[in-house]
């Protein structure tokens, strides 16, 4: 007798019940947008956020923005899409074995038989082939800086099982988009983006020790390491360590950026001073084994990352 399929969920787990994969994508496709993420945009949002800090800070240094600025904001957004899409493909490939043994992603594509391991390795490298050919439009410091960020990617799935601070691989991953964005501008490279970078590094570090204390028992479990397993009821602390680092970091990557006026800087200060606002407010919220509002708060970091968006562009349009 054959062994029975595994019978396709209606929804990934963790997804938003009103995503618009779930709600409008054929069915055929369904399968190959969860294995992106594209149920669950948050990802992509955190991705694309720094390179937007990237562009407007290289901005705010040159000072000048032009119509290629547009591009570079749009391939951004492009980039992000595929890119995270193929960063996921390839840490489900990875974590397959994992992931089915763990209530929140045994739902995920490759664990309950919706799309084999050899389809994933097609679907990663039409999503690569697409970042390329966006890439390719930024000009050759920006290439360089593109392919760089691959060696990121590739070791990020496998850095769980080798130290407890995976999410600051994933924090070199994700805000890696900040250099591309200011290689893409054609602004001198300098302690700026670099500063820019660690503040983004330590974002990360914030939000995903949220996201992470909802596995925190299967992580136990299965052996898997992370920041919320090491931290355990410590974790407030150094959440609060995280964001105050972020924001102080943010803070110096904009003070080494020369305004161009009073009110360019006025604009590039309110971006740390309401992005910290929006750190303490998750940080009084936080709550060990609130599964719920833990999610909750991860994905309200969409909202952090687009204040700093918003006032560094405004103060680089000043």
């Amino acid at each position: 007798m054959q062994p029975a399929r595994p019978v396709a969920p209606a929804q990934v787990a963790d997804a938003p019940a009103d995503n618009l994969v779930d709600l409008y994508a054929p069915e055929a496709w369904k399968p190959w947008l969860r294995l992106s993420r594209a149920d669950r945009p948050i990802g992509t949002w955190l991705l694309l956020l720094p390179c937007w800090w990237g562009l407007a800070l290289a901005m705010m240094a040159t000072g000048r923005a032009g119509l290629f600025d547009l591009w570079i904001a749009l391939a951004c957004g492009i980039g992000a899409l595929v890119m995270r899409g193929a960063g996921c493909t390839w840490n489900d490939i990875t974590d397959r074995d994992f992931d089915a043994r763990v209530a929140r992603t045994r739902s995920r594509p490759i664990p309950s038989g919706q799309v084999s391991v050899r389809g994933a390795f097609l679907w990663l490298g039409a999503q690569l082939v697409t970042g390329a050919v966006i890439l390719l439009t930024l000009g050759w410091s920006a290439i360089i800086w593109g392919v760089a960020s691959l060696g990121l990617v590739a070791i990020y799935p496998f850095a769980k099982r080798f130290t407890w601070w995976p999410q600051v691989f994933l924090g070199f991953a994700f805000n890696w988009g900040i250099f591309v964005a200011w290689a893409a501008h054609g602004a001198p490279f300098g302690a700026a983006p670099l500063l820019l970078w660690l503040s983004g590094i330590a974002w990360t570090l914030f939000y995903d020790t949220i996201y992470a204390h909802q596995d925190i028992q299967d992580d136990a479990l299965i052996g898997v390491k992370s920041t919320a397993r090491l931290f355990a009821e410590k974790t407030p602390g150094w959440l609060a360590v995280f964001g105050g680092l972020s924001v102080l970091l943010m803070l110096a990557a904009i003070l080494v950026v020369p305004a161009g006026g009073a009110l360019a800087r006025l604009l590039s200060l309110a971006a740390p001073v309401g992005f910290s606002l929006h750190l303490f407010r998750q940080w009084r919220r936080f709550e060990i084994g609130n599964d719920a509002g833990l999610i909750t708060l991860f994905r309200s970091n969409r909202d952090a990352g687009v204040i700093v968006t918003l006032f560094l562009t405004l103060a680089a349009l000043a």
